[in-house]
């Protein structure tokens, strides 16, 4: 009897044998999980605790072996101190919680390793994909269906879902948001509609080319934070124990004086690894440490004697001294462009400086400014010179936006044509000079009289005393008033001044949408601090903004700048540089649209350190 059936035993045998061998394969494949968390707020304390009682491991000074070093690395000995980068961060810790990131930017760093939002933006500023895997834009503009990933996990391994983009637009919706203003107001004006497991929708009030972009802020895990209102986001342990789906989760947070956080060390989560993209990227940088200091002098310092491994600058004095260490001691600087445009504005709208309206007026200080010079005196090692509105090596920057060659002699020339027609057109029928080739004007024979406002910055100051110089040439009576920031400040936004060296931001976005900054409409209430009146302009500006597709965009944004410069709308003169300090060991640092300081480490899986 069994002998009629042996075939059938033999068939059994050796598929069961197959199963136990793939089952045996599959589990040591397995990758390991970390540590979970407690994901309900049933589990946790409901004060905020303090660093020194539940989050903080105390720790003697973080000498460069101490801070690379973790009990997972002696167990498992899969860490080599070459896969472990240390940065100096200045500042302190609060919630390390993307929703929060804008407030600090110590925060806005560790945070942007640890949190993904649906979109990112790539090397030239433009949003892509991330926790999103594509999406669908109605014709009118008004609706986004975003298909989500499904291969993506928190780092306690729970599924990444719909749930939590819902869960996150709630929080940012809450009228009692506790974050940044603007980012509450902005998404109360957005519906969120969950349409399945991996399927949402957004609608609009109004079409906004610059939606995608906006859905670069992170996503909270809904079940780690469940029951929480927006009140109590603000105090919840959360914000000291994240869960995150990015390329790196929080190890511990240490302190070295026993109260203040000092050190916080990621790892490479396991769940970001195992996606088949990262699977194709080395990832040689395994621990991510960050040492907080609490000035920028004793982070220098331990740059300099190689106890870190980065630091970046914050401001033109910052880069001032990263310059003069890289002088020195074994420091290389990688360099890029910080998303911002230094320019004068002129006041359109002030009596007094009504010839700011005459196109030829503004084109003449143009021509009449060697920017190169004023930029390589005013600002050495600090800027570049820039020709457009919008930032180089952004994705709607025209590469080919030059402004007029330096000609003071066409530029004078055009002053006093232009002081011509006004005087005829205010009927006083004199006339300011009387040939192209008179000599200069005293100051009370000036074509134009008028005075710059900058802040109280030794580097701008001497930058606008420069410009002053070069057009007292031209026969402009031209004086340079500096102001504290605050006063500044308050000056430009209420249109107190004649013309001002002004810095247009584009951080924390990678969008070149500048409608605040130039349509007639956002005077006085906007950012269109001198009034500027061009209706071309501001048409661009309107069509720009409404289309969604970036495709159709760059070209309203390329006819923007050209006309931009043909109307000498304002004069940009520079874009601010950004520098990188890194130890000579740590290779394959790229910067590419700086969109915010955490861009620096888009590459980051590219990186290496030696030691």
């Amino acid at each position: 009897m069994l002998r009629g059936i042996r075939w059938q035993i033999l068939a059994f045998i050796l598929a069961a044998s197959l199963f136990a061998a793939v089952l045996a394969f599959r589990l040591s494949e397995q990758p390991a999980t970390p540590t979970p968390i407690p994901s309900s707020a049933e589990n946790l304390p409901t004060a905020h605790p303090s660093i020194t009682e539940t989050t903080v491991v105390a720790a003697g000074d973080p000498s460069p072996s101490d801070q690379i070093s973790t009990a997972e690395d002696a167990a498992s000995g899969e860490v080599a101190n070459n896969a472990v980068y240390r940065e100096a961060l200045v500042g302190t810790i609060q919630r390390l919680n993307p929703l929060f990131a804008a407030l600090n930017p110590v925060d806005r760093d560790i945070s942007a390793m640890i949190f993904e939002g649906l979109t990112r933006n790539n090397i030239y500023g433009e949003p892509v994909p991330a926790l999103a895997e594509r999406w669908v834009i109605s014709t009118d503009g008004l609706e986004y269906i975003v298909y989500l990933r499904q291969d993506v996990l928190w780092h306690d391994g729970v599924p990444f879902t719909a749930a939590d983009v819902i869960f996150t637009m709630s929080l940012l919706r809450d009228p009692r948001f506790p974050g940044a203003p603007e980012l509450g107001d902005f998404w109360r004006t957005i519906e969120t509609e969950r349409l399945g497991d991996y399927l949402v929708r957004f609608r609009l009030a109004q079409p906004l080319g610059a939606f995608l972009d906006r859905l670069t802020i992170g996503i909270l895990p809904a079940h780690a934070l469940e029951g929480t209102d927006a009140v109590r986001l603000a105090s919840h342990p959360f914000n000291l124990t994240p869960i995150g789906t990015g390329p790196y989760q929080l190890m511990r947070i240490a302190a070295t004086d026993g109260t203040q956080a000092r050190v916080v060390e990621l790892a490479a989560a396991p769940v970001f690894r195992q996606r088949r993209e990262s699977q194709a990227v080395p990832f040689a940088v395994q621990r991510l440490t960050f040492l907080l200091y609490s000035d920028f002098s004793s982070a220098l310092t331990a740059l300099a004697a190689g106890e870190v491994d980065g630091l970046a600058s914050r401001d033109r004095e910052e880069r001032r001294a990263l310059f003069d260490v890289a002088l020195t001691q074994n420091v290389t600087l990688v360099n890029g462009l910080e998303p911002t445009v230094g320019m004068i504005v002129y006041n359109w709208v002030r009596e007094s400086t009504s010839f700011f309206r005459e196109q030829r007026v503004r084109l003449a200080l143009e021509t009449g400014l060697d920017r190169s010079g004023a930029v390589e005196r005013g600002l050495p090692n600090l800027a570049v010179k820039t020709d457009s509105p919008l930032i180089p090596g952004g994705w709607a920057h025209l590469p080919s936006a030059t402004l007029p060659t330096f000609d003071p002699g066409a530029a004078r020339s055009m002053l006093i044509t232009a002081a011509e027609r006004l005087d005829r057109l205010n009927g006083t029928g004199e006339q300011t000079e009387a040939t192209e080739g008179a000599p200069t004007p005293t100051a009370s024979t000036a074509l134009f009289s008028f005075t710059i406002l900058t802040p109280n910055t030794p580097s701008l100051v001497t930058l606008a005393n420069e410009i002053a110089t070069q057009w007292a040439q031209l026969g402009v009576e031209v004086r340079v008033e500096a102001a504290e920031i605050d006063l500044y400040e308050a000056r430009l936004r209420g249109g107190d001044f004649d013309a001002a060296l002004v810095e247009i931001g584009f951080s924390g976005s990678g969008d070149p949408d500048v409608y605040s900054f130039w349509h007639e409409g956002q005077y006085p209430d906007g950012a269109n601090y001198g009034g500027v009146n061009d209706r071309r302009i501001s048409e661009i500006l309107e069509r720009a903004r409404r289309e969604s597709y970036n495709i159709n965009r760059i070209p309203e944004y390329y006819e923007f700048q050209r006309e931009f410069i043909d109307r000498a709308i304002a004069l940009p003169i520079y874009t601010p540089l950004y520098t990188y300090a890194l130890s000579a060991t740590v290779s394959g640092v790229q910067l590419g649209y700086l969109s915010t300081p955490a861009s620096r480490f888009e590459n980051i899986g590219m990186w290496s350190v030696s030691r």
